[in-house]
């Protein structure tokens, strides 16, 4: 039996379509990895292609080594010269090759975001940007926007005409650019940016990277920016023997400037191209499934198909509407407690998320509970103290333009090397038209030195040192004289002994990943080199770091999600104005909706046998009390597939949980206008007839007078239409007195409920 014969239809149809270019719209669970590894082995095994000719292209380092793994499996001979690799990787194996062709020595450094914002730092110093009126974080966020659509700084000036804002960045942005260049350092965007310059202005490297990889494919294709398109573009441009495959419904990274179109316009773009769908899913069971379809199919810009399955119906999707955040994670913590008892594994289980803000609940929750876990999107390892000064040393030695890392270290330990020292070297190295590390290099040549000479000279002594042992030394054996010579444990240690063993922990987790490195190496008959640790390093990833064989419950983001699958899913936080946000409800833009139902369904078909969707009727949120709907996506849910514990759902439009504050507004809506407002013959809660209206006139009189003691009176009451300058529109529920202002309660036409201070609010009545 072949191994062919396993496929299904649509898969051995992807498999054996070898030439031209080739879509495979692939939804969750279909089977994709397997269809491209399968692919891989039947042209070597069937085709007669050159294992060196082929090029497999994958966004996580996770994904790339899963691929890596099945394509060795399956392919006896030649599999070790297939390049399998995420599009950074890629582009950094080219570049240390080629890119002394565009003014840079092939030792560069990879800037990760810590020293990107260090740097920015710098800049908006020397261009004269106050930070405080624009962040670092925007001027690095424009830059990013502007590298993906292949944007650079001269161009970018040009565009910019007579905004002030957007000259500063381009003010910016040339600086930044000529920082990283005098530092020998890119970031990421410029991994793939300066590999597509490369390849559009060196043919000869072009050629040779057309003739190496004739066949070409390329997953999670919806996620790729304009760059990414162009550099897969240039590279098939010969042969145009170009696969890729991707789910337009799980496009969901807009915001790192992924572009839906070059997926939904890949027939455009390549008119010959054969287009495959593959809508049989493996991993989820038909309900699950069943709410996905219902989900998406909302959505206007995608490709039709429908997900269904072999695995049965499975259990209806579990909803659970709590009168607080605390309640639901409480719900979620003793939920999965439950589990456990009755036989499951905790890694069974995940919660996701729209935002990280709501992963503090739950962690309290699984602390008190006993429960273990792991957030994948808290610190990441690489971005603590001590593993940046040790990768900074290591920075050094390999690269000594690269100015960051030098002044990171310089006075790390202690040497008595002050700030006024630092900024002296910074100030005659720019003079002279020098790097730092070149200019510390002759103390002697620095105005105004006086005795912190000896100190510089120790130090690039130091430096010099370990250059020369870099050259005899294995990378582990380098790493561990830093530390020795240095004194650096010692330093800690003298800091905080109690803090100083959980960093100690983590040099050693260093020096592992540095010994792990260089026997993958050895295993793949490479040499280990410092610049290939120092390029490992940067380019993981925070979801490498999620160890599927360790029994915790995972709590994630719902972007951090995707690709992975468990048991149990628990998405938390169902709610209009979180999921979706306001500012999605709020937006002209459809497309931003639209991306968030896709969010949504990611999220739903990360769950193979159970899904449970939660949601608070009010929650905290940036210390406001707020209000919120269902969220519209479980509107979207057929109600055949929904169970809601104890109570039946009758109406697909109102999920007839129970909600007091709910039953509470539409029992004052319902009263006549005068009873709202106390008048004699009313029943209200206060009591009944004259002694109830008597109360209500007599609280609508201190409010009057209060409203005056505060400055004025206000211009709404309750049951008028109000505009919010961030909210838009809404209506008046309740107005409070609260000390110095009044607290007001409007529940906002797509914003859901607000309470908030009149005199912040500004609302102003709509006539």
């Amino acid at each position: 039996m072949s191994i062919y014969d396993t496929l299904n239809e649509p898969q051995r149809e992807a498999v054996l379509h070898t030439d031209g270019p080739l879509l495979i719209l692939a939804g969750a669970g279909s089977g994709k990895t397997r269809v491209l590894t399968h692919r891989i082995a039947y042209l070597i095994d069937e085709q007669g292609v050159n294992p060196w000719n082929i090029l497999a292209i994958t966004f996580t380092n996770k994904a790339a080594e899963e691929m890596r793994q099945r394509v060795d499996s399956l392919v006896s001979f030649g599999a070790e010269s297939i390049w399998v690799s995420t599009f950074h990787s890629m582009c950094v194996r080219i570049l240390r090759r080629f890119i002394d062709r565009l003014g840079y020595e092939n030792r560069f450094t990879i800037y990760d975001t810590d020293d990107q914002k260090t740097l920015m730092k710098e800049v908006c110093r020397k261009v004269d940007i106050d930070t405080k009126v624009i962040r670092e974080r925007s001027l690095l966020s424009a830059i990013s926007s502007a590298k993906n659509e292949m944007i650079m700084p001269e161009e970018f000036e040009l565009n910019v005409g007579g905004d002030f804002g957007q000259q500063k960045i381009a003010k910016a942005y040339r600086e930044y650019e000529a920082q990283l260049k005098a530092n020998n350092a890119l970031d990421f965007d410029d991994l793939l940016v300066k590999t597509v310059q490369l390849l559009e202005t060196q043919p000869d490297v072009l050629e040779y990277y057309q003739e190496r990889f004739r066949y070409i494919m390329v997953d999670e294709y919806q996620d790729t920016n304009t760059v990414q398109f162009r550099l897969v573009s240039l590279l098939a441009g010969k042969y145009k023997n170009l696969c890729v495959v991707g789910d337009d419904d799980q496009s969901i990274y807009k915001f790192r400037g992924a572009n839906i179109r070059n997926i939904l316009d890949f027939e455009h773009e390549f008119s010959d191209a054969r287009v495959i769908k593959l809508e049989q899913n493996y991993r989820s069971t038909g309900n699950i499934l069943n709410a996905a379809n219902g989900v998406i199919s909302n959505n206007k810009g995608r490709k039709e198909k429908t997900l269904w399955t072999d695995n049965g119906e499975g259990e209806k999707v579990h909803l659970r509407q709590f009168d607080t955040a605390y309640d639901e994670a409480e719900f979620i913590a003793e939920d999965i407690k439950r589990e456990v008892r009755n036989g499951a594994a905790y890694n069974d289980n995940a919660v996701l998320y729209r935002t990280n803000a709501q992963s503090r609940l739950f962690e309290e929750k699984f602390i008190a509970m006993n429960i273990p876990y792991k957030i994948v999107g808290g610190i990441n390892f690489y971005a603590r103290r001590e593993i940046k000064d040790l990768l900074a040393y290591l920075k050094t030695v390999d690269n000594g333009r690269d100015d960051l890392a030098v002044r990171r270290i310089i006075n790390v330990p202690k040497r008595g090397i002050g700030l006024t020292t630092i900024n002296r070297i910074q100030e005659s190295a720019a003079e002279r038209g020098i790097g730092f590390y070149e200019a510390l290099m002759a103390p002697e040549m620095i105005p105004g030195i006086g005795r912190s000479a000896s100190k510089l000279e120790s130090f690039a002594a130091l430096i010099e040192y370990f250059k020369g042992r870099s050259e005899q030394e294995s990378i582990t054996d380098l790493l561990s004289e830093i530390i020795e010579k240095t004194g650096y444990v010692e330093s800690l240690e003298s800091e905080d002994k109690l803090d100083a063993e959980a960093r100690k922990e983590n040099i050693d987790e260093l020096l592992n990943k540095a010994a792990a490195y260089e026997e993958d190496c050895q295993d793949r008959d490479e040499q280990a080199t410092l610049s290939g640790f120092l390029e490992e390093v940067a380019l993981v990833a925070d979801i490498d770091s999620l160890d599927e064989n360790q029994d915790y419950v995972v709590l994630m983001t719902l972007h951090s999600a995707k690709g992975l699958e468990f048991p149990h899913v628990y998405l938390a936080g169902m709610e209009d104005g979180l999921f979706p946000s306001y500012m999605t409800i709020t937006s002209d833009d459809n497309e931003d909706l639209e991306e968030e139902r896709r969010l949504c369904y990611v999220g739903i078909t990360r769950a193979e046998r159970e899904l449970t969707l939660t949601c608070a009727r009010r929650r905290m949120v940036r210390g406001e009390t707020q209000y919120n709907k269902l969220s519209r996506f479980i509107k979207e849910i057929p109600v055949e597939l929904i169970e809601t514990g104890s109570r039946k759902i009758e109406d697909k439009t109102e999920i007839p949980v129970q909600n007091t504050y709910s039953h509470a507004k539409q029992a004052f809506r319902a009263q006549p206008f005068a009873a709202q407002f106390g008048s004699y013959g009313s029943g209200t809660a206060g009591g009944t007839g004259k002694a109830a209206g008597k109360q209500s006139f007599s609280a609508l009189q201190k409010g009057s007078q209060l409203t005056a003691e505060k400055g004025g009176k206000l211009s709404y009451g309750v049951g008028d239409r109000v505009r919010h300058v961030k909210f838009g529109e809404g209506t008046v529920l309740d107005i409070k007195e609260g000390g110095r202002d009044y607290e007001v309660t409007v529940e906002f036409d797509g914003a859901g409920v607000r309470k908030m201070f009149a005199m912040f609010a500004k609302l102003v009545k709509v006539s």
